[in-house]
């Protein structure tokens, strides 16, 4: 069984200072972050994103310019070799549609526990939100919480 990380994207991964990031002009990773995951894959993690997406079902842009700045992310961190288990978005927002797969719903993490057969008692969920301490709380995973935009090379400790 596998021991997973699983991130939020938004805050956690890449700088969050624009209301929605969907161009790759704007996804700016954060301090830290590579480092981390260089250390902890040594330490034989892997690692799975989870996100809401909301701009899509608002309109405000694409489910192709999400999987164009996630396939830009799956690029860089490949450039470290790092790799990502696998990206999981959802695309609605309760103001235009319900939806069982927006945190703090735990859908989308429930999938991947499924299709990767993840040890849940040795995964965790690195949020920088109280929705993600839900979402990681709701599919009995560890939740540690950040502050958004925050050096994760600082958690490490939390970890291992």
């Amino acid at each position: 069984m596998r021991k997973v990380i699983f991130l939020d994207r938004d805050g956690v991964i890449n700088e969050n200072s624009h209301y929605y990031t969907y161009k790759v002009n704007d996804f700016i990773i954060n301090n830290g972050v590579i480092d981390f995951l260089k250390i902890m894959s040594l330490k034989g993690f892997e690692f799975i994103v989870i996100t809401n997406q909301s701009g899509i079902s608002k309109g405000v842009y694409t489910k192709t310019d999400v999987e164009n700045v996630h396939q830009y992310l799956k690029t860089e961190l490949s450039k470290s070799g790092i790799s990502i288990l696998e990206i999981y978005y959802c695309t609605h927002h309760n103001d235009v549609e319900a939806c069982l797969c927006r945190k703090p719903n735990s859908l989308l993490i429930e999938k991947a526990i499924a299709r990767f057969q993840i040890d849940i008692s040795k995964s965790y969920f690195i949020g920088d939100q109280q929705r993600d301490v839900d979402t990681a709380i709701a599919a009995s995973i560890m939740p540690l919480l950040i502050e958004p935009n925050s050096d994760l090379t600082k958690i490490i400790n939390k970890i291992v």
